[in-house]
């Protein structure tokens, strides 16, 4: 094996990366002793390849502006066996945070690595793995985790990962963990304001001296508020676990940024406003606390260098629904933080914003909530489908009404272009690393499911609402993610199909669910045709569906059958919701009159969802993948609600673990998921 150094070099200047190079083992020399207090939010790795990985750590200094650490990486955690020492700058400007790329690495193993000042006060010592090289056959394995609000939880799920990783045989170990999102929550309770939210206690994360206020959340408008979060979450001692084992490769979702924002536009409630100053300060904060293989403004990766912006307002927009306003422009590409990794013969990992270069919501205008006012969260999916073609819809020729049920109101996209979560340039980037990939398993990470959620309210019995639902339509749930974005996903299923791709498969989060099915462009009565294999991941610790449905859906409502099933002793309500989704509203209204699980399936809606074969949206924890030259096995590890710290070493008990398993299919060929419950109890989610 021969290390390209000119490669790694070009690849470390890319970045404007400090670099430590890889040479013989020796003992360390350092003087290194554990301080931890002076490093409150640990250590951490990201963004492996077969000879290097980018090292980080915080390390605040009073009285100077910029300082040098030294970070030793070695073969055994002892440090007997050095192989690479460099300096760490550390710098007011970065909020003492530091990046350091170390190349020249053996690829496929475990390293160790601290940091240590010039007074030796050391780090804790961290672990990091690098990537196998391409064409090693060996199975690879990975997590995904999102959403971790530990405003509202603990990180229960860390601590079960870490401790089933390393009581596991060196070879089913994960090689890293891959975080899609919602890594903060920058809407921050106080728990002085809030005492509570559900049954979940506030916990204390941060003040933001410097922010908006919007109800209970507080908001972070500049880069040190933003940094007050991140040091807030990173306090946490499960999170330091974990980045302290693995290297994480991350992108973001919308709370690293805004909660409802798009481009550089804030957004947030009420609050909404040119967000220009505040997308930078986000980006800027997300490169001082995420080791990740981008490249800053600066050209360094010691500090951002943000450029200046002015909020304007964004209301010019090229073809595809891109702001030009420049500063918003300037705003979204201080950071772009797609890019694809290479892991082992098995794996080409892409990973794709969906917030930076989005277009405006299709589903925002007001007069298209007179729809369907009786079912909640229900919307025609017909009618979505046009709202989401924009001007392109039916071939160009979209109607100049949308209707449903006798309601008619004026088209509010039939002059905008077909919604983009991508962008024109990150779409085209990402088709070509599409074609051009050459792993077994072609891996999708984003943020966003992708994954339908309909309902077929047209199969109520008559009586139950006032408006009847037409028989023949389906209901949309939910949007904001690929799940509605219907032309953008059919575009990049149909290129899949098209260039005879195989293994691919999408991995995501942000629905606080955990879902499994395929990825199909279109549901009956049109043509069913997987593509590939879609999942998404539970959140780590934030709410979902079912847990604000328990709290605040209506027991007097007409369809709450379709959500919750009350038992007649009382109790937690059954989550018939899951089974809405996959089965239908007849199979909910069976198992809420009689609980007779086997009576309520088989009257399931086969047309409603085939793309489906696990929902739970009431589900936290993780998924692990492993990916081998003939089958990708996903694996779902659901732990009870989050809502206190468990002290126990596993983190907890589990609710359940659930296999599903794929082999690799031929092209063109259809993809088929098996299942297997593993452990505890899934309950109506299958």
């Amino acid at each position: 094996m021969r290390i390209n150094r000119r490669e790694v070099l070009q690849a470390a200047a890319a970045m404007g990366a400090s670099l430590a190079w890889g040479g013989p083992a020796r003992a360390s020399r350092s003087g290194w002793r554990e301080r931890r207090d002076l490093y409150p939010e640990g250590v951490a790795s990201g963004d492996p390849d077969p000879h290097g990985v980018i090292l980080w750590t915080r390390r605040p200094f009073e009285g100077a502006e910029r300082r040098l650490l030294t970070v030793e990486v070695a073969e055994d955690e002892a440090f007997s066996r050095v192989v690479a020492t460099a300096p760490a700058p550390v710098s007011a400007a970065a909020d003492w945070t530091t990046r350091v790329l170390v190349g020249g690495l053996k690829p496929a193993r475990a390293y160790w690595y601290r940091f240590a000042d010039a007074e030796g006060n050391g780090s804790r010592v961290g672990r990091t793995l690098t990537a196998p090289l391409p064409s090693d056959p060996r199975p690879v394995q990975f997590a995904f985790v999102s959403c971790q609000s530990v405003n509202e939880g603990a990180l229960n799920g860390y601590r079960r990962m870490i401790f089933e990783d390393e009581r596991a045989a060196p070879a089913d170990r994960l090689g890293f963990v891959l975080h899609l999102g919602d890594f903060i929550y920058e809407v921050v309770q106080y728990p002085e304001e809030v005492k509570t939210r559900y049954d979940r206690t506030i916990y204390e994360v941060a003040r933001i001296a410097d922010g908006a206020k919007v109800g209970n959340f507080h908001i972070p408008l500049t880069v040190d508020g933003y940094r007050a979060v991140w040091r807030g979450y990173l306090h946490d001692p499960d999170l330091q676990d974990a980045r302290a084992r693995w290297p994480f490769v991350c992108i973001w979702d919308n709370h690293e940024f805004s909660w409802q924002g798009w481009q550089s536009v804030l957004k947030a409630g009420p609050l909404e406003r040119p967000g220009q100053s505040v997308k930078v300060a986000a980006n800027q904060a997300w490169f001082e606390y995420i080791p990740a293989r981008v490249a800053a403004p600066s050209g360094s990766l010691e500090a951002f260098g943000p450029p200046a912006v002015t909020d304007a307002p964004v209301d010019r927009f090229d073809a595809d629904g891109l702001g030009i306003e420049p500063n918003n422009l300037t705003a979204i590409n201080s950071l772009k933080a797609y890019r694809a990794l290479r892991y082992g013969r098995h794996l080409d990992l892409i990973v794709t914003d969906q917030h930076s270069y989005r277009s405006a919501d299709p589903f925002g205008d007001p007069e298209i909530g007179k729809f369907g006012p009786e079912f909640p969260g229900m919307f025609p999916e017909d009618a979505a489908q046009i709202l989401d073609g924009g001007r392109a819809f039916n071939g160009g020729a979209p109607p100049a009404e949308v209707a449903f049920n006798g309601v008619r109101v004026p088209n509010p996209q039939r002059d905008a272009p077909p919604q983009t979560l991508l962008g024109a340039e990150q779409k085209a980037w990402f088709k070509d690393r599409l074609r051009r990939a050459t792993a077994t398993w072609k891996i999708w990470g984003n943020s966003l499911g992708a994954l339908d959620r309909r309902a077929d309210p047209g199969e109520l019995p008559a009586g139950l609402t006032k408006e009847a639902w037409p028989k023949d339509a389906y209901a949309s749930l939910g949007g904001g993610d690929y799940g509605t974005a219907y032309a953008e996903r059919a575009e990049i299923y149909g290129l899949i199909r098209e260039a005879k791709i195989t293994g691919f498969a999408i991995v995501s989060g942000d629905r606080h669910s955990f879902w499994a099915g395929y990825a199909a462009a279109d549901l009956p009565p049109g043509r069913f045709e997987p593509v590939g294999l879609s999942f998404v991941g539970a959140s780590m610790t934030s709410p979902g569906a079912m847990e604000a449905y328990e709290h605040g859906f209506r027991k007097d409502h007409p369809l709450r059958a379709l959500f919750l099933a009350d038992r007649p002793g009382g109790g937690t309500p059954d989550w018939t919701f899951n089974m809405l989704l996959k089965h239908g509203v007849r199979a909910c209204l069976e198992y809420a009159r009689s609980f007779d699980l086997a009576r309520a399936r088989s009257l399931s809606n086969p047309a409603l969802s085939p793309h489906l074969e696990f929902v739970d949206l009431g589900g936290h924890g993780y998924a692990t993948v492993r990916l081998s030259a003939r089958e990708m096995r996903t694996e779902f590890v659901c732990i009870p609600r989050p809502v206190t710290r468990s002290e126990r070493p596993d983190g907890g008990p589990l609710r359940y673990r659930v296999v599903h398993t794929a082999q690799l299919w031929a092209p063109g060929a259809r993809p088929r998921l098996a299942q297997q419950v593993l452990e505890g109890d899934p309950g109506l989610s299958i």
